[in-house]
């Protein structure tokens, strides 16, 4: 077994007792990387071998600055990391190499991560496909010719290859939670302000997007949450960070779950989701949870259209100047450019009644809380669906009117900025994955992961390795 198929909190403990050095671990990671990679393409950018060896022998000797101390990690590529190419996906940023890092790159630098390359994303983020024309497509470890989600799909197919112990992400509409479901992996959308951003751009009005961790174990998703989480005097509402991964052990009994499934058919599921789903919702109640069907709290069109509403007002406002320049806009990929052209369309008036909805969905989500502990959804309405498609043209038959209308099912908790956690539900008969999101109220991160955790102990999706990794290992 290689070193990169322990947990990153086994691979700090060995570190941190001097049992494993991080120059094991780094021979461990470039002896992975090649073959595993060729096959996924989720880790681009790479940095020189030698250098990140360098880098690792340095540390052998010294002591940890922190729980991450000489684990291998790259970074999503949305994210600026200094001294690695970050392109966000896009041509325009092709050759664009930061001078310093973002706020997320600077915290895992200083709890003690090699920053080793970073991992694939859409172009700007958009669409939950990995895809651009810098790098291609990033393909799920479970099956290669089939896609890994996205935006994250990067990060999600690294971990679930074993490329790396734990990787970052990002959601705005379900760029943690869908990955997380097509690789089989954890990907946690925290309470909105918790992972604060850059003071760049707008800090007070795009309050839809967060960064999050990802990781193959919560408990290690927990201890990532704690050095990613905490305030930024920089920027506004940003929230004090506590302790998670102390906090996992608690008494499910009695434990009440709400299953708002596919909001009675508003979120059309390919068949057979919400099957695995529902024998997620068995081990809940194994554990001693009780479960009730709910009907929907909120009619889903109206949360459509506030949500469209305001991802294209946020979209043209923060890349309205690329579309303004025609040399740039010809590089812009389509699925941008209409986000741009209908936030130009969006009046005032609809930005406010768009706000008028989510305020009244929140509203109601908190009346729910107040009779359960958690909600519960499918992560993704479709199987991880032919690499080769830019996004799903229908859903049993019925058209998506947008290329992003086929992850619908993950509005709800964006709108409002929700913690929810995309856990792994198992595996349809092709062999492959599907999850589901255990949602809380705002601020109840540490009991989001603590229901994680008991899931994921007594399911352990995340065991099941690729079939890549059997291929790999036997023809070495």
């Amino acid at each position: 077994m290689s070193l990169m198929d322990l947990t990153a909190t086994a691979l700090s403990q060995l570190i941190a007792t001097r049992q494993v050095k991080p120059s094991e671990v780094m021979a461990a990671y470039l002896a992975r990387l090649p073959a595993a990679n060729a096959v996924v393409n989720a880790i681009v950018s790479p940095r020189d071998p030698d250098a990140l060896m360098a880098e690792a022998v340095a540390l052998d000797e010294t002591a940890p600055t922190g729980w991450l101390h000489g684990l291998p990690l790259a970074v999503k590529d949305l994210v600026c990391v200094r001294g690695i190419r970050t392109t966000f996906g896009s041509p325009l940023h092709r050759d664009f190499v930061p001078q310093q890092d973002d706020l997320l790159a600077a915290r895992l630098r200083a709890a003690g991560a090699i920053l080793t390359g970073k991992t694939n994303t859409p172009e700007w983020g958009h669409g939950s496909h990995s895809f651009n024309p810098v790098f291609g497509v990033t393909r799920n470890p479970y099956d290669p010719t089939r896609s890994a989600g996205g935006s994250s799909g990067g990060a999600a197919a690294a971990l679930a290859a074993r490329m790396v112990p734990l990787a970052d992400g990002s959601d705005m509409m379900g760029s943690l939670r869908n990955p997380a479901a097509f690789c089989n992996v954890y990907g946690f959308r925290p309470s909105w302000g918790l992972v604060p951003g850059d003071a760049e751009g707008d800090t007070f009005m795009a309050t839809l997007a967060t960064d999050g961790p990802m990781a193959r174990t919560v408990e290690d998703l927990a201890r990532l949450l704690e050095t990613l989480a905490g305030e930024n005097p920089d920027v506004p509402f940003s929230r004090p960070a506590t302790s998670y991964a102390a906090r996992l052990d608690i008494d499910m009994s009695g434990l009440r779950v709400g299953w708002l499934g596919d909001w009675n058919g508003a979120y059309r599921c390919e068949p057979g989701i919400l099957d695995l789903c529902l024998d997620g919702l068995a081990v809940f109640e194994a554990l001693g949870a009780r479960v009730d069907v709910l009907p929907p709290p909120f009619p889903a069109g109206e949360l459509w259209t506030a949500w469209t509403h305001l991802r294209g007002f946020l979209n043209n406002g923060s890349k309205g100047a690329l579309w303004a320049d025609a040399a740039k806009r010809a590089q812009l990929k389509p699925e941008t450019v209409w986000e741009i052209e209908s936030g130009q369309n969006i009046t005032a008036a609809q930005v406010y009644a768009a706000s008028l909805t989510r305020s009244r969905w929140y509203a109601r989500a908190a009346a729910l809380f107040t009779q359960y502990d958690v909600l519960v959804m499918p992560s993704a309405q479709v199987w991880p669906f032919p690499a080769e498609w830019r996004w799903p043209q229908t859903i049993n038959g019925h058209g998506m009117d947008t290329y992003h209308r086929w992850m619908e099912i993950v509005v709800p908790v964006s709108l409002i900025g929700l913690p929810s956690l995309a856990v792994p539900c198992g595996f349809g008969p092709q062999g492959l994955p599907t999850g589901m999101q255990i949602i809380g109220p705002t601020g109840a991160d540490a009991r989001v992961l603590a229901i994680g955790h008991q899931y994921h102990q007594a399911t352990r999706w995340t065991d099941r390795t690729p079939p890549l990794l059997a291929v790999k290992e036997a023809a070495s």
